[in-house]
């Protein structure tokens, strides 16, 4: 059983870290605590994890996020993965800090990152890992919010939430959609 888990961002010095990179952190966390590491690779980076039987892997598209979805079905039509085994982990602004919420499927909510991969695939019936960013933001300026760096408050929890977001992610391959939804959504 193969799965692909796609956390999305920019690459780059000017992006690391920033809000809109959470995708990045969750799979770079994820890698750090299994002692696996990234290749590079075409439209991405990869990192495979075994667990339980099955075969994982994690991805970083090298695309920029705005043509994530090249990455994504590049990978899955690479490695064979149905689209009930592709999960996305994504920043969102419609959810407070540190709020992780699994979802069958759903609309992009204005993430071009969401938007390509939909568009790419035809369908937004894929899962998605949203990682709540907040929405501290002047109107108008939502792109310099999601490009600039967590605060130090944000800081202080993080390894936490990163280490949650990491949690769900095997839960997601291991036991299920539903279980995992009804484990960790409640939080």
């Amino acid at each position: 059983m193969k799965y692909l888990i796609v956390g999305l961002g920019n690459i780059g010095p000017d992006y690391h870290e920033t809000r809109h990179n959470i995708g990045f952190m969750v799979l770079d966390a994820l890698a750090k605590a299994s002692n696996i590491v990234f290749n590079d690779g075409r439209y991405g980076f990869t990192a495979h994890l075994s667990l339980k039987g099955r075969k994982i892997i994690l991805l970083k598209p090298s695309t920029f996020m705005n043509l994530s979805g090249n990455a994504v079905r590049y990978w899955m039509q690479k490695e064979n993965i149905p689209l009930e085994n592709v999960l996305i982990v994504v920043d969102d602004i419609a959810l407070p800090f540190g709020t992780l919420r699994l979802k069958p499927k759903g609309s992009d909510a204005g993430h071009n990152g969401l938007r390509h991969i939909a568009q790419i695939l035809g369908t937004q019936n894929y899962a998605r890992l949203r990682f709540g960013i907040g929405d501290h933001f002047i109107r108008g300026f939502q792109v310099e919010y999601v490009l600039s760096p967590f605060n130090e408050e944000e800081w202080e929890t993080m390894d936490e939430r990163l280490q949650t977001a990491g949690e769900i992610i095997k839960s997601f391959c291991l036991a299920g959609m539903a279980p995992t939804m009804n484990q960790y959504n409640k939080k």
